[in-house]
This record gives C-alpha cells, structure tokens and sequence, in this order.
C-alpha cells in the first residue's frame, strides 16, 4: 500500500469513528432530555416524600423503579391517580406490587 491509500483509509476511518461519536453524543443528549422530562412529570405527580421513597427504592432495585415510573405517568396521564399522590398511598401501590410476586420456596429433601 501506497502512503497515499493509507491516508485515505485513515481518514476515512477518522471520519467513520467521528459520526460514531457525534451520534452517540446525540443520543446521550436525547437520553438526557428524556430523563429530565420524566423527573419533572414525576415532580408535578408525587408528593416531596412519594418521591424521596420512590428515590431510595430506584438504590436498591433500578429496573423495577424505571417500569413503576413509567407506569405511575401513565396512570397519572389517564387520571386514575390522584394528584399529588402522597407517600402512603405509593407504599400500599409497592404492597400491591409486591404481593402479586410468586413466593419461591426452596426444600430440603
């Protein structure tokens, strides 16, 4: 290969790994908008303390707050929740949640 070709791969490489980047950041950014959309929902949905265990449940268990987020903006949007909703009725919806789980039992034989 001449210095010529390898050049032109180079740049061409250069410029493939740019649009990469430049679209990632794009993504991120819209990522980003996204997530500042949802929390502001979430502000005008929840009460300061529905929001504060809601937060400390998003530590423990990410993927599980993510879809009760979702689900609570949902509802909100419909008008089957009351608005604000308040800390204690958030933790009889968790309860509800929680008892529609399988209890898995292990046994010993």
């Amino acid at each position: 290969m001449s210095d010529d070709e390898l050049d032109e791969l180079r740049r061409r490489k250069l410029s493939a790994l740019q649009r990469q980047v430049s679209e990632e950041q794009r993504q991120a950014q819209m990522q980003q908008e996204l997530e500042g959309q949802k929390q502001a929902l979430l502000r005008s949905i929840l009460s300061p303390e529905a929001r504060q265990r809601l937060t400390n449940l998003k530590m423990v268990k990410p993927e599980f707050t993510e879809q009760l987020e979702l689900q609570l903006i949902q509802l909100a949007q419909q008008g089957k929740l009351p608005i604000p909703l308040g800390d204690k009725q958030l933790k009889e919806i968790l309860t509800q949640l929680q008892t529609r789980r399988r209890e898995t039992k292990i046994r010993r034989v």
